[in-house]
């Protein structure tokens, strides 16, 4: 029988615990940081990570690498993430298509709830906007056209079901009111970089998505952005109509957006760290230009605003997938 240790030596050994527990997360971090990036390299997952990977690595004194972990539409990565040490050694750069949409989507066969990661912070907004290839259509209306008259014969492509680049056609069409006879047909690729490569080699005929990734090829002449979702017109693209302009204005719901998660549990001391840590990133010069010159827009934001922004996001979606009547509900 083992023997029971006097209450006195159960209690110092406890304390000591503590006392253990408490200077590791004093000498957080002491190693290498992995940011899980849940998309392929060269898409807006990817350059949001790295950018952030960059300047973190100088805000916390210590090494952020980013590893991208590609599959089932972000849900590989993020499961990972979700499922790992809660030490702050590994973070996952949340996007919306793996944090929101499907979560509200497919709630059954996404492996995770939006709320169930520890939320430390948002990073950036993604200016969204369709695309098509510039020797094709000159404006969004030559694009609405098409789309009414031979949308079954047209193919977008995504990077991956029930991302940004698929929900905010989605939403298009149904304000379109084109009926599944006639909807274009999607074409998921492993990321963003696959997707605008079929574009450029006229596999696909348009695609919507994040501005960030298309911005060089829209400034080489190679892309034309047809619209953008942002309230106004963007300062890089100042030819470029807006939705609202257009008279599409519920397509101002869907935007992209970049946050930084860790896996349940995350001690709160931790978090309070790597939240420190944003707000010297959002003071980077470096990171700042690097995130405009992507596109998108600064948007830090502490943990508690944060999961109201994605519980907002969540809905948003949720309600989307109710009216087209694509909710998973399982068997």
């Amino acid at each position: 029988m083992t023997k029971k240790l006097p209450s006195k030596v159960r209690a110092l050994a406890g304390v000591a615990l503590l006392a253990l527990a408490g200077a590791a997360q004093a000498a957080y971090p002491d190693k290498v940081i992995t940011l899980i990036a849940p998309y392929s390299a060269g898409g807006d997952s990817d350059l949001a990570a790295r950018n952030f990977a960059n300047a973190a690595s100088k805000a916390l004194g210590n090494p952020v690498i980013v590893v991208n972990k590609v599959g089932a539409s972000g849900v590989l990565g993020s499961s990972q993430a979700l499922a790992a040490a809660p030490d702050g050694y590994t973070l996952l750069l949340a996007r919306p298509g793996s944090q929101a949409i499907l979560p509200a989507i497919m709630p059954t066969r996404t492996k995770y709830k939006w709320n169930e990661f520890t939320m430390v912070g948002l990073l950036e907004l993604n200016a969204y906007g369709c695309m098509a290839k510039a020797s094709s259509y000159k404006t969004f209306a030559e694009l609405i056209e098409a789309i009414k008259k031979d949308g079954k014969t047209l193919n977008f492509g995504t990077a991956g079901v029930l991302t940004t680049n698929d929900m905010g056609p989605r939403q298009l069409f149904n304000m379109l009111k084109l009926g599944a006879h006639n909807t274009p047909t999607q074409i998921p690729y492993k990321g963003t970089g696959e997707a605008t490569a079929s574009l450029l080699a006229g596999q696909t005929q348009f695609a919507c998505g994040s501005i960030g990734s298309f911005l060089p090829l829209i400034a080489n002449g190679d892309l034309r952005a047809l619209m953008v979702t942002t309230p106004e017109r963007m300062p890089s693209l100042p030819d470029v109509p807006t939705a609202r302009e257009l008279g599409y204005a519920e397509m101002e719901r869907i935007t992209g957006w970049s946050g930084i998660y860790g896996p349940p549990g995350l001690p709160a001391a931790i978090v309070q760290k790597l939240s420190a840590a944003l707000q010297e990133v959002a003071k980077d010069p470096a990171w700042v230009k690097a995130t405009h010159m992507t596109g998108s827009i600064p948007f830090l934001k502490n943990p508690e605003e944060t999961r109201q922004f994605v519980k907002g996001q969540f809905d948003v979606y949720r309600s989307l997938g109710e009216s087209l009547n694509i909710i998973d509900k399982g068997d």
